[in-house]
């Protein structure tokens, strides 16, 4: 049995629901991952219906309560001298921070007397990292004023996640990374900084939750195309070129009707702004933002609809992606970052080019008209999912890694 600490910033997100399943596979495998995060999450993105469970169980590391300050102390002063020489000798060799940044880092050092602290007192013999940003340094530095061993996932891009990576990256035990492309393009990047056990392991969806409870429909031409998107509000997500396609499709003759699930950042106050003026810019009709919304909710849009459709200008993998095709629900999606390694184009899905509206809205047009093929996408979707992309598999990476065993 493994008694870990299971790390996830600002917990829990509205695309969150990977880790909350994650947890669940886990706790079968012999791991029992107790949340930490670095802060609350900001009100209007947590519409979860175990979000407030998962809140409950989390520990804040921001919070400020005398406990989590006094233990953050009692960690730094166990450590003096040598955890404080390791930690101020990796701030000098941070890379890529001017002076501020560096100030700032002897603010996460305390986080990491927290975190340190935490460990010590839940008794946990490891942290795993689901992020290579800030949380990384707060692993980071408990690992130095501790040595209490961390791992990490990558989700993107390494340049996403800020300076100092090699720093972060060469203290760490092992690490996972969820595509090829990043692997291939992180191990590049560290040189002698990538750890020597990294694996890769894909995020996944929990096949048992995400089945339809009757057949797929397509849409034959009556009534109103159906396009569900999930996402959250941001200009990477390409909504703003989705609602453009949409426009195209239904200047061609096809009543279709786009539903975005998803919020901002800002729980309402950020992107959504620029989407909805976006739509009352342009007249865009049949266009709906959701908001965030349960898993529950979300399966039911999923099974309402005709076609799912992303418009990614850079997408990691795509969990919502593979939610849709796990539920048998023929993609149109772009073919940014690693998403050809969950979509096979014309084989399991359809693959079109970031930044291309019409090239969107041509497809979702021939999908449409052909309900026979959209079918059979479909159903070849879930299939690809239950071979290769089962929440199970990434947390069966972990449990392997935290035993010792190969990447």
């Amino acid at each position: 049995m493994h008694r870990i600490g299971y790390l996830v910033p600002e917990f829990p997100g509205q695309t969150h629901s990977f880790f909350w399943r994650e947890l669940r596979a886990l706790a079968g495998m012999a791991v029992e991952a107790e949340l930490v995060s670095t802060r609350r999450p900001a009100r209007g993105v947590n519409a979860h219906d175990w979000g407030a469970e998962a809140m409950a169980r989390t520990v804040y590391l921001t919070d400020r309560d005398g406990a989590s300050i006094g233990g953050a102390a009692a960690a730094i002063g166990r450590a003096f001298p040598g955890g404080w020489i390791r930690c101020l000798d990796s701030i000098r060799r941070a890379q890529g921070l001017d002076r501020r940044g560096r100030i700032r880092l002897i603010a996460l050092a305390v986080l990491g007397g927290r975190l340190a602290a935490l460990a010590r007192a839940r008794g946990w013999s490891h942290v795993h990292v689901h992020s290579c940003a800030d949380s990384a340094h707060i692993a980071m530095f408990a690992r130095l004023l501790s040595g209490l061993s961390y791992s990490l996932t990558l989700h993107g891009p390494l340049g996403d996640y800020g300076p100092n990576q090699h720093e972060k990256w060469r203290h760490t035990t092992f690490a996972l990374i969820i595509t090829r492309q990043l692997y291939a393009a992180t191990a590049a990047a560290l040189g002698e900084a990538f750890p020597v056990r990294t694996g890769i392991a894909p995020m996944g969806v929990d096949l048992d939750d995400f089945r339809r409870t009757s057949g797929y429909a397509p849409w034959r031409g009556a009534g109103p195309l159906r396009i569900l998107s999930c996402g959250r509000l941001n200009p990477g997500k390409g909504h703003a070129d989705l609602i453009m396609a949409v426009a195209i499709v239904r200047a061609a003759g096809i009543d279709a009707r786009l539903s975005i699930c998803g919020e901002d950042e800002g729980g309402g106050g950020g992107y959504r702004q620029v989407l909805s003026a976006l739509i009352a810019d342009t007249g865009a009709v049949g266009v709906t933002l959701l908001g965030a919304v349960d898993e529950h909710v979300l399966r039911g849009h999923l099974e309402a609809a005709h076609l799912f459709a992303l418009a990614s200008l850079a997408e990691p993998l795509g969990v919502a992606i593979m939610e849709a095709m796990a539920m048998e629900l023929p993609v149109v999606v772009t073919g940014a970052g690693g998403v050809p390694e969950l979509v096979d184009d014309a084989v399991d899905g359809v693959l079109v080019p970031p930044g291309d509206p019409r090239a969107m809205a041509a497809q979702l047009i021939a999908l449409a008209r052909d309900p026979a093929r959209a079918a059979d996408l479909g159903a070849a979707g879930r299939r690809k999912i239950a071979a290769g992309f089962s929440s199970m598999r990434g947390a069966a990476m972990l449990a392997q890694m935290l035993d010792g065993g190969p990447p």
